[in-house]
């Protein structure tokens, strides 16, 4: 690592280039973040105060939710000093720890959308055997497994971009430090780094989706051979809300790291971005609770404690008054 790169930094452009309402914009980001932190932490609190929701389907979602909140909170407030100012200044180590973390985060999503796949597969294809199947011990191995990935997939393409000379041309057309938007940066030869990417990238994306894939071949292939139509439905109904997530997920990925590069992609790869990067973090949590019944009762149950608490809380200070 070369002492240039490490006084020097680099800008993001952010939508600088692009023609868009900018109070808008930044006003629409806001509160689809902050609608992000709230949805996300009441499903949490659900998930937490509900006995009849500890279970692994929703401690895998917990998880899930902890990191949508962390994968927005990577790239949002960037991303709205990027709109206020224009373009913002990062530094050397500022751009390859949020780097970090997004490529962290991003994977160990993927990998908790497989692990949910595939306790879907066995609460359906076993039903008598899930609960043997899915110790608590299996739980948190195979949560564990999805964090351990994550980071060591990160740390990997972290390490090797860091390691490149960057020019003097310092511009970042992006509003994040992505893998791609750096190496058209370097100056040096990007060819391990490009090489981790088509190899160890792919896989890190590719595992994941084929569990997914191969879940709910079988998933699907068990559903049809149900011979009662309310069991069939209930059955498929229990894993609508994690297809819809995944298509949602995997669709932008696929656009943005699995085509071929044209002149036109930057503007186009910032805009899907915050489809998975602000977008998808919100309606997660969204898409669970509304095609949940259990959720949906849980989730009134805890707003109906807060409110009471509240409304406690400001009754005694009133006679206090």
């Amino acid at each position: 690592m070369e002492k240039g790169n490490l006084t020097s930094g680099f800008i993001l452009l952010g939508f600088s280039d692009l023609h868009y309402n900018q109070v808008a914009v930044f006003s629409t980001i806001l509160v689809i973040y902050t609608l992000t932190w709230t949805a996300n932490l009441l499903l949490l609190g659900s998930i937490k105060l509900s006995p009849h929701l500890h279970t692994p389907m929703y401690f895998f979602l917990g998880n899930l939710s902890v990191v949508d909140i962390s994968f927005s909170t990577v790239t949002v407030p960037k991303l709205l000093s990027c709109i206020l100012y224009g373009r913002t200044s990062i530094s050397f180590l500022g751009c390859f720890l949020q780097m970090f973390f997004f490529l962290f985060l991003g994977v160990t999503e993927s990998f908790f959308l497989a692990v949910m796949a595939c306790d879907r597969y066995l609460a359906i294809c076993y039903p008598l055997r899930y609960t043997l199947l899915m110790t608590d011990k299996v739980m948190v191995m195979m949560s564990a497994l999805c964090w351990v990935a994550g980071s060591l997939h990160s740390l990997l393409h972290s390490f090797s971009l860091s390691a490149l000379t960057y020019c003097e041309d310092r511009l970042i057309r992006h509003f994040l430090c992505d893998l791609t938007p750096l190496i058209k940066l370097s100056c040096s030869s990007t060819t391990l780094a490009e090489l981790l990417i088509y190899t160890e990238g792919s896989m890190a994306g590719n595992i994941p989706f084929l569990f997914i894939l191969i879940s709910y071949v079988l998933i699907g292939w068990a559903i049809l051979k149900i011979k009662n139509g309310s069991n069939r439905s209930k059955a498929f109904s229990s894993c609508s809300s994690h297809l819809m997530v995944i298509c949602l997920f995997y669709g932008t990925i696929i656009f943005i790291y699995f085509r071929p590069p044209s002149d036109i992609s930057s503007q186009y790869d910032r805009i899907v971005s915050m489809v998975y990067t602000i977008i998808t973090p919100m309606l997660n949590p969204f898409i669970y609770s509304l095609r949940n019944q259990d959720v949906k009762y849980s989730l009134k149950k805890t707003l109906k404690k807060l409110f009471i608490k509240c409304f406690s809380r400001n009754k005694t200070n009133m006679i206090l008054r």
